[in-house]
């Protein structure tokens, strides 16, 4: 079992070694999340169209 005090000590340490993002990259990583999101949106959605017609063709070929 560690010592609280010592456990502390570390953790501060720790953290001191931490090289935070600046704003700018944050900002840069925020803009690729949400494009990213949009391109995968994207896709899918077009695959599901795809996917739809494709059924719809064979479902009213079988009627």
């Amino acid at each position: 079992m560690m010592n609280p005090f010592v456990f502390m000590q570390q953790v501060r340490a720790e953290v001191a070694r931490v090289v935070w993002p600046t704003r700018k990259e944050t900002a840069i990583t925020t803009v690729m999340v949400f494009l990213m999101a949009t391109v995968a949106a994207l896709f899918f959605f077009l695959v599901d169209q795809v996917v739809r017609l494709g059924l719809t063709g064979i479902l009213d070929m079988a009627t």
